[in-house]
């Protein structure tokens, strides 16, 4: 994604909606304009350079289990991954049956969680989040080409970062998807540089080192580099538009 400016000066216009991730008291988002994507194919994403200097601290991490722990910290995630394949669209994210839900209720932002991947086809044969869960125990999406094509509902990132995931690794986004996975701050949109998702198995341990753009497959022993995700980083990080517009000064804070 090609970023003439940085996010800050890009940032033009704020209005009410009802999405603000992981929070119990929900602030709308604002509308902003991203900065403009250059490419041959409009829906396709891309990534610019970003500096390597960021620090690492905890952030979250999950429940001990059976189950590799799932960690999060400023630059770095490890858990599961879960494996799709090319042009994942929206529906198949999260059915529109469900977008009735509304994400600033703390109670159907849980439910919208135990959807997320429900629409996939019965060719994917395990279950994303298992019955009567409304999390899933794969923090770390892997995907092909075209990820998150579709319509443009930003129920679809919401829902995955509700059910617990942390990033998307894929080949391409949509460009709407990305878009909607920065301004609501649910999670990490990342692109490869090859193939991964033919490499990974739904399962596998991984890491994701955002501060140095790679993957580490523990399962397998490999390592692959990721884009730098570029100016979007910082505003996923401060949990979408308006709360990094919040935190740069652009808005005067809200009253808790």
């Amino acid at each position: 994604m090609a970023a003439s400016t940085a996010l800050s000066s890009s940032i033009t216009t704020f209005k009410s909606s009802p999405f603000q991730p992981r929070a119990s008291s929900i602030n709308p988002l604002p509308s902003v304009k991203f900065p403009s994507i250059s490419s041959n194919n409009p829906l396709i994403s891309h990534f610019v350079s970003a500096p390597k200097n960021s620090t690492v601290a905890p952030l979250r991490s999950a429940a001990a289990s059976t189950t590799p722990e799932t960690t999060k910290t400023a630059t770095t995630f490890h858990g599961l991954c879960y494996v799709l394949g090319d042009n994942i669209d929206t529906d198949q994210i999260i059915p529109a049956e469900y977008l009735t839900l509304v994400p600033s209720n703390p109670d159907e932002y849980k439910k919208l969680g135990s959807y997320a991947l429900c629409g996939l086809p019965s060719s994917y044969q395990t279950r994303f989040v298992e019955p009567g869960e409304f999390t899933s125990k794969y923090s770390i999406v892997i995907g092909g080409d075209n990820f998150g094509c579709g319509s443009s509902r930003e129920h679809a990132p919401v829902a995955l970062g509700a059910a617990g995931v942390l990033a998307v690794v894929a080949e391409s986004y949509a460009r709407i998807f990305f878009r909607n996975s920065v301004s609501t701050g649910e999670v990490y949109p990342l692109e490869s540089e090859k193939r991964i998702c033919e490499e990974c198995k739904t399962g596998d341990v991984l890491t994701v080192e955002i501060g140095d753009s790679r993957l580490i497959n523990h399962t397998t022993g490999k390592e692959y580099k990721l884009k730098p995700i570029g100016d979007a980083g910082p505003v996923i990080e401060a949990g979408g538009i308006f709360a990094y517009a919040r935190k740069a000064g652009m808005i005067s804070a809200r009253e808790a």
